[in-house]
């Protein structure tokens, strides 16, 4: 007789076997449902217990009826968190309190309505005065605590510039442009002095440069104190110097790479005007537009504010022409050449006398263009072969009193790759020639007994399609003994035949191993350059491969003409510049007249710079601030200019009716403008996807769109200007 406990176990056995057959999925017991829908877990549950379950099939759907019901009443939901905080952090109060008088701390701390953060402190946040040793800047919670390293100066006004590096630390609402201030004295100082900063060669804004100023109007101040007052330009170049007392002011831009804020090392820029600077104010009036959005006009409102002057100082900076003489090394990266470089260039070239070889006609010299850099190149293999050479050099060099010294140097100049190294390889380069040979042979094909010398390497600049303005150039790698004339054909085809065309060589200065052909290229001409083997012979015997290059100059129906009339440059020597859109020169022409004319201008879009070449050397000079010396003026034509085929394009221009820091164009200015921050305005989005108007305490100042018209930018806030 079955006992209970079999009973139990038959039974349950019966159960499982019956779940494997209905529920197959589940027979190892991992079946996931969470992975499954929400709607088909009750099915499924459904169909494994019904399978079991048979008797009692109507109370079991009805239970999955209501478990369906259940399950999908508890779909997945985003959280709603409520509306975004889109209000910039508030100013609660300081200590010593803004604006305090006959401070004596040098503890600063501002308090906050919010948590906090600071954005790039050491980069944004200027102290004015000065201070030598920086000071400690720290964002903890909703306080900022400034100390200062620097004893304080007695009546003197202090201003803390954070720019805009300080928002909420949860959204990165930025509290906008923000200046504390206080004073050691018995008031404080409100007068403000703006302008831009722009490279002086291509007026390109200069971001992160300190602008200071000097009540010593002696020119050696700058030489021997730091500034007085200081700010640091924007993206824009722009600069507020803030905090400034009645007086007269020298300004000045320095990139301080020393941190003593003095100009004390060549390599610094800098920029500076003869003009004296005289700031004031006074009360002016704006437009400020309110609009509804986009398209509609709310109200315009006339807004008092103080003005202060000047507000568009324009400097120029630049770096000085290093020219203290001294040597800085030698370099022998091939064999058979070294280079001596030196700080500034000497029209006497050095003096070399070999310890270790002979030097007497042991060289080709090739000096730079400015000849603060002079390659030798060894005229004897033997010299070429010899991994080290001793020699003594004497050159002129700077003293400490600023004259030119003789003076004497020994140098062991090394070959980068040693001789032994160098013969491996030939070797190896030999071996490799042999076997290909040696292959060829044994297949019956043509082979060469002699390996033959490497040839002089040319590098041909000749473009297949030429403007009738331009010439081909040729570089070699070694200098030229010998040039055989006449191996170089030129040929110019009329109508069908080809004629040969005349030419003759021209150097390119400052590369004595180039060489320019020069003709005279007939628009709508075809051309074809044949260069014969041994054409060019270089100092080891190396002579140059056989070239030819056919050359098509478009017809003038393929060009357009400019001609611009430059208004108030009467008397002065001045070039003009055709820029491409990456702001390079394509095209140059002499302007002393007052009229340039660039000719065969291909099809596209342009630019001008213009450049007063006050010394008439044909390019443009820095300026040097020992002589007060301004670099040579630089202006940009501000629109694009269009020029088609078959078209002259006549235009008048007065570079000087612009200020500068409005004249370069956008498109082919490099150094942006940073996207001003702005506090998020995620909620007018938010509203929108709810269907809901956005309420009122939820409308930031950043949805009041205003314009304000009748003043100039000045990048500051309303209360920077009240």
């Amino acid at each position: 007789m079955e006992n209970k406990i079999d009973k139990v176990n038959r039974k349950n056995s019966d159960m499982k076997k019956m779940k494997q057959r209905y529920c197959p999925e589940d027979r190892d017991g991992k079946e996931d449902f969470s992975a499954r829908s929400s709607h088909a877990l009750p099915v499924r549950i459904s169909h494994c217990l019904s399978a079991v379950y048979r008797p009692t099939l109507v109370p079991f759907y009805l239970f999955t009826l209501l478990l369906f019901l259940l399950v999908s009443c508890a779909k997945m939901g985003q959280p709603d968190g409520g509306w975004y905080d889109e209000t910039p952090p508030r100013v609660l109060g300081a200590s010593p309190a803004e604006r305090a008088t006959d401070v004596n701390s040098r503890k600063v701390s501002i308090y906050f309505d919010e948590f906090i953060k600071l954005e790039n402190a050491s980069e944004k946040v200027v102290v004015s005065p000065p201070q030598l040793e920086a000071p400690e800047i720290k964002a903890t919670g909703k306080q900022i605590t400034v100390s200062l390293q620097d004893k304080l100066q007695p009546n003197t006004t202090y201003t803390i510039d954070f720019s805009d590096a300080i928002s909420d630390n949860n959204e990165g609402n930025p509290l906008g442009n923000y200046t504390y201030s206080f004073s050691t004295g018995d008031h404080i100082d409100t007068l403000e002095v703006a302008g831009y900063v722009l490279d002086a060669e291509n007026l390109e804004p200069i971001k992160g440069i300190l602008v200071g100023l000097y009540s010593n109007q002696n020119d050696t101040a700058f030489l021997k104190q730091p500034m007085l007052r200081v700010s640091r330009t924007d993206s824009r170049g722009r600069f507020v110097i803030r905090g400034v007392a009645k007086g007269d002011y020298r300004i000045y831009a320095l990139q301080d790479a020393d941190g003593n804020y003095r100009y004390n090392q060549k390599s610094e820029r800098i920029a500076f005007t003869p003009e004296v600077i005289m700031p004031s104010w006074k009360p002016d009036i704006r437009q400020d537009t309110l609009w509804t959005d986009t398209l509609h006009i709310k109200d315009i409102r006339q807004t008092p504010y103080t003005h202060f002057l000047p507000d568009d100082v324009v400097l120029n900076a630049f770096t000085a022409t290093q020219t203290d003489r001294f040597f800085l090394k030698a370099e022998r990266k091939e064999a058979n050449h070294f280079t001596l470089f030196f700080s500034y260039g000497d029209a006497d070239l050095p003096q070399i006398k070999g310890l270790n070889f002979n030097a007497r006609d042991a060289f080709v010299t090739e000096p730079s263009l400015n000849q603060d850099t002079v390659t030798y190149w060894l005229r004897d293999t033997a010299l070429v072969n010899q991994d080290t050479l001793r020699m003594q050099i004497t050159y002129n060099t700077t003293d400490s009193m600023g004259g030119l010294v003789l003076k004497s140097d020994t140098l062991e100049v090394l070959s980068k790759i040693p001789y032994a190294r160098r013969l491996k390889r030939r070797q190896e380069e030999y071996d490799k020639w042999k076997k290909k040979q040696e292959k060829a042979r044994e297949r019956g094909k043509s082979y060469e007994t002699e390996m033959p010398a490497a040839p002089l390497e040319v590098k041909f600049d000749v473009p297949s399609q030429m403007d009738p303005d331009q010439n081909p150039t040729f570089e070699v790698s070694s200098p030229i003994e010998k040039t055989d004339t006449a191996r170089i054909h030129l040929y110019e085809k009329i109508d069908t035949l080809w004629y040969r065309a005349k030419y003759q060589f021209g150097a390119e200065p400052g590369r004595p191993r180039s060489l320019k052909l020069i003709s005279t290229w007939d628009p709508g001409h075809e051309y074809s350059l044949e260069v014969d083997s041994a054409a060019f012979t270089d100092i080891y015997g190396k002579v140059s491969k056989k070239y030819k290059q056919g050359i098509r100059i478009p017809s003038t129906d393929e060009y357009g003409t400019l001609v611009m009339t430059l208004q108030g440059m009467a008397g002065r020597n001045c070039l003009l510049q055709l820029l491409n859109e990456s702001d390079r020169p394509v095209k140059e022409v002499d302007a002393k007249d007052g009229k340039a004319t660039f000719h065969y201008v291909r099809p596209g879009s342009y630019y001008l710079r213009l450049i007063v070449d006050d010394n008439d050397n044909g390019r443009w000079d820095t300026g040097d601030y020992a002589a007060l010396r301004q670099p040579e003026a630089v202006y940009y034509y501000p629109k694009v200019i269009e020029c088609k085929a078959k078209r002259d394009v006549q235009g008048t221009w007065n570079p000087h009716l612009l200020p500068l820091f409005r004249q370069k164009p956008g498109a082919i200015t490099k150094q942006k403008a940073d996207t001003q921050r702005k506090a998020k305005s995620r909620n007018l989005e938010r509203a929108a996807g709810l269907g809901i108007p956005l309420p009122a305490e939820n409308v930031g100042p950043e949805k009041q769109k205003t314009k304000k018209r009748g003043h100039k930018d000045d990048g500051k806030t309303e209360a920077d200007r009240q």
